[in-house]
């Protein structure tokens, strides 16, 4: 596992983050990464495929790639507290996934599992992040991401975690609660953009999978040749 310097003294976690600690244990996020691969179509990847996750947090959608059989893995955060947490054989880095620190052409699949919601502004920083990944894929290479989507079933979980009764007796719920609260800013201006958001995805790479429902985007596109 390789860290830069920043990683090796990770800080204490911040609200979000210790919310987020509460809201399911590493083992449930490994099961939800894995079935969601599933899905997306993990199964049928080459298992010698270079992989970097962006946005990769403690570490479970890797682990849910090595359970896979996938050995060619890396992860980027900017978190040192959450990258300091993983505990797989992938290489982490703590860096912005607006700078990957690859080379050009160098990845087969790139990976998203919850980050692009967390960006500060857009379209811009969502541009910059397309832009790198597209950049560091080979021609053909597939992008993979899910992140919330405002479905009538993520209308429903926001209604409830606005009930004080709701987070009282379920753990989980005021955990969703009390991380939606510390990243209102960033995941409204995420739900309120979808045509935006796809117009951006479809800039840069070729959708093959392309679905929303219970509250999340799911999305698979491989890059076009021309963008770089």
């Amino acid at each position: 596992m390789t860290y830069s310097h920043s990683a090796r003294q990770p800080r204490e976690l911040d609200p979000w983050e210790a919310a987020y600690a509460r809201f399911e244990t590493p083992a449930q996020e490994i099961r939800k990464f894995t079935r969601r691969l599933n899905k997306l179509g993990a199964a049928k990847w080459p298992r010698d495929a270079e992989i970097v996750e962006l946005f990769c947090g403690r570490g479970n959608g890797l682990i849910a790639l090595e359970g896979f059989g996938f050995t060619r893995l890396e992860g980027i955060d900017l978190s040192a507290s959450l990258v300091g947490q993983y505990t797989g054989s992938a290489k982490v880095y703590v860096r912005d996934c607006r700078d990957l620190p690859f080379a050009t052409r160098s990845k087969d699949i790139v990976i998203i599992q919850g980050g692009l919601h967390h960006l500060k502004t857009l379209p811009d920083d969502l541009e910059q992040t397309l832009s790198e990944a597209a950049r560091v894929l080979q021609d053909g290479g597939l992008f993979v991401a899910i992140e919330p989507w405002l479905t009538p079933f993520l209308v429903l979980v926001h209604g409830i975690c606005r009930c004080t009764i709701a987070r009282r007796m379920v753990p989980k719920i005021d955990a969703l609660a009390t991380m939606i609260e510390h990243e209102r800013e960033t995941y409204m201006q995420w739900l309120q953009q979808p045509q935006t958001i796809r117009h951006l995805f479809e800039r840069f790479f070729s959708a093959e999978y392309s679905s929303s429902g219970w509250g999340k985007h799911f999305y698979v596109g491989r890059k076009q040749t021309s963008a770089s």
